[in-house]
């Protein structure tokens, strides 16, 4: 049997509130210690968790396990055996490309007491790693669901996907719904993420296409009402298309419309030249960037704070 193997029965006996068949030293020569794990502001396809060596750090990494709350409940607040599919686990061995804290992480090899900070479901692009997500998450690369609570427990490597160290305590995270905003530099710069649905997009009494909302966005303001009205159309138009709810600022919006809509057949620059007078479009521009924002509305994407919960249960894995 492998040690690997071997640690999932006894954890399993563990779980069970069984005697071990075989008695296992609480601490055996190799052994490292259990690291801590901590739930921090989330996104809507990912959740951020900081690990947190022990004394005896992580020589070869770590590894993070999750899943979804409900699965975690409906198995009796435990964790499914190694390789159940509703599971997920990334082996961090190497050096990050992606998750690097502008430059500051060059390892996932931690040194005692070490800290890093994870983005889990934006792993897709990460070097360094072994990443088997859950099959329902295969096709996103292993992005979380949206508006979904997950759980999540770590362990340090003392050899490559050998288990070294007891697992952490089970923290508790949730995604954001789809029920919050971008701002308008956001979709500027995020053209992959705009919803299919929400193009060809009506501003006023023109169509446009996702090229020319993409040329408006990039087209400098130059002290023309319209366009600075039209940057945080576009923007709330996209936020509302992806499910953020446009209650809070219906009467913005058919405001906006109105206004753009005095320029008839005359498209908003690049494509045309409507020009509107920002005196009397600010107030209804400041409205949906309020929006966009997250002042007003439900809220922007991501900076909710995430909830971090334990069960009591300390559950131990020997390697």
């Amino acid at each position: 049997m492998t040690s690997r193997y071997a640690a999932v029965l006894f954890a399993v006996v563990a779980m069970l509130g069984l005697a071990a068949v075989t008695a296992v030293p609480a601490s055996a020569q190799g052994d490292m210690d259990t690291p801590a794990i901590a739930g921090l502001p989330y996104g809507i396809a990912r959740a951020n968790i900081t690990i947190t060596a022990g004394a005896t750090g992580a020589p070869e990494g770590f590894t993070v396990w999750w899943m979804k709350e409900s699965d975690y409940i409906a198995n009796g607040n435990e964790w499914f055996l190694y390789g159940d599919t509703r599971q997920g686990e990334a082996f961090f061995w190497g050096t990050p490309t992606l998750n690097t804290n502008d430059g500051q992480y060059t390892t996932f090899r931690l040194a005692p007491n070490q800290s890093i900070t994870l983005q889990i479901g934006d792993l897709a692009d990460e070097g360094g790693l072994t990443l088997i997500p859950p099959a329902n998450d295969v096709s996103t690369g292993g992005e979380l669901e949206p508006g979904t609570s997950y759980v999540f427990c770590a362990y340090a490597n003392g050899n490559a996907q050998i288990y070294q160290s007891g697992l952490t305590i089970t923290v508790q995270s949730a995604t954001d719904n789809t029920n919050c905003t971008f701002t308008q530099g956001y979709w500027k710069n995020h053209e992959e993420a705009w919803p299919p649905s929400c193009t060809p997009m009506v501003l006023g009494a023109n169509n446009y296409t996702k090229a020319e909302l993409l040329a408006i966005l990039g087209q400098s303001v130059g002290g023309n009402g319209a366009i600075s009205l039209a940057h945080q159309l576009i923007a709330a138009k996209l936020n509302i298309c992806q499910g953020a709810s446009s209650a809070s600022i219906a009467s913005c919006l058919a405001t906006a419309q109105t206004l753009l809509s005095s320029c008839g057949a005359d498209k908003i620059p690049p494509s045309g030249t409507c020009y509107l007078d920002p005196a009397t479009t600010s107030s209804t521009t400041d409205c949906l960037d309020n929006f966009n924002n997250g002042v007003t509305g439900p809220g922007h994407c991501g900076e909710s704070p995430a909830r971090s919960t334990t069960w009591g249960k300390l559950k131990t894995v020997y390697r």
